[in-house]
Order: structure tokens, then C-alpha cells, then sequence
């Protein structure tokens, strides 16, 4: 198998599995979209991790369209403007920027860290499109209360409330991952403890 087809085939076979792993969910209050999964953004961090930000980027858009899809009811009943923000933000850009995971792959050393320190740097980059569509949009729900900032303070809760853990998560098993399997190699072969 060259190279290219490769590429190819991981990515989709990382995309698949990110889809049904984002299809397991633990319970939770976010009834406005959002849970913590079972990892479900560690395939995309393998995949801008191991073949560099702008494939990773490209991977997690593809990623962002199928959760679109899968998540498309939650979007009926919003207004134009906030539909066209959500779908970008919310989706699209959102699970693009997991592709940063692989931005310290060539810059530090030790693949554990420079997957983590990637992997962070997307997934707060997820976060904060979150936070600023949850913002937007909670903001205008409540523009005629009177409640300044209500709408960034729910946000920024909302959001950080499963993000949080989805970090940790992600992390957890990135580094685990790291340490055992070399992602470095076309095959991403056990590393060699007897060193």
C-alpha cells in the first residue's frame, strides 16, 4: 500500500471510529448539545498528530460535517443568523482545530508531551468555539432581561463543564497511546521497552 493510500484509509478509519466513539456518551445536564464521550477526539488528535496540522485540520473538518449531520435536530427552531454561527462554530471549526494536535510534533522530543501539548492547545481551541457560539447565542436569548453577561457566564460554564473532562480524558489515553505505539513510523508499531 503506497503511501498516500495510507493516509487515506487511517484517516477515514480514525474519522469512523471518532464518530462512533462520540456516540457513546456519559450522562449529563447538556441538554443544549455537548457530552463527554469516550474519547472521541483521540482519533482526531492521531490524525493531525500523526500527519502534521493541515491533514489533521482537513480530518476533523471531515469529522465536524458528520457530527453535523448526526446532530442536525438539535439545530431546528433557531434563527437564520444563529443557525449559519452554530453550524460553523459549533461544527465545522470546531472539531477542525483538533487538527493542531499535531503542531509540537517536530518541536519536542518526548512523543508523549508533544502529543499533550498539541492535543491541548486544539482541544481549548475547541472549547473557546464553543464558548464564544454559546455565548452569542445565549446572549441574545436573554438580551431583553437585563442580565448582562448571563449569557457569557452560562457559556462559559456550559461548555467548560464537559470540555473539561474531555480534555483530561483525551489526554489520559493520548499519552498512554503514545508511550505504547510509535506514530512517528508508517506503522505505528509498538515501541521497544527493553531499552
Amino acid at each position: 500500500m503506497n503511501n498516500k493510500t495510507r493516509k487515506l484509509t487511517e484517516t477515514a478509519l480514525l474519522i469512523a471510529m471518532a464518530t462512533v466513539l462520540s456516540l457513546i456518551q456519559f450522562p449529563g445536564p447538556w441538554v443544549n448539545g455537548g457530552s463527554i464521550t469516550l474519547c472521541s477526539m483521540l482519533p482526531i488528535c492521531i490524525i493531525g498528530y500523526r500527519y502534521g496540522v493541515r491533514w489533521g485540520i482537513l480530518g476533523g473538518f471531515v469529522h465536524g460535517l458528520l457530527q453535523l449531520l448526526l446532530g442536525v435536530n438539535g439545530l431546528k427552531g433557531i434563527s437564520l443568523e444563529t443557525l449559519v454561527l452554530s453550524v460553523i462554530l459549533d461544527y465545522l471549526l470546531a472539531f477542525a482545530v483538533l487538527g493542531f494536535s499535531g503542531l509540537f510534533r517536530n518541536k519536542i522530543k518526548n512523543a508523549s508531551l508533544a502529543f499533550a501539548a498539541g492535543s491541548t492547545v486544539g482541544i481549548v481551541l475547541r472549547f473557546v468555539c464553543h464558548f464564544i457560539s454559546g455565548a452569542f447565542v445565549w446572549d441574545t436569548i436573554l438580551a431583553d432581561t437585563g442580565l448582562n453577561w448571563a449569557g457569557i457566564l452560562y457559556s462559559l460554564n456550559y461548555n467548560g463543564s464537559y470540555m473539561g473532562p474531555e480534555l483530561v480524558i483525551t489526554l489520559a489515553a493520548g499519552v498512554i497511546f503514545c508511550r505504547v505505539f510509535d506514530f512517528t513510523k508508517p506503522n505505528p508499531i509498538r515501541r521497544n521497552f527493553s531499552h
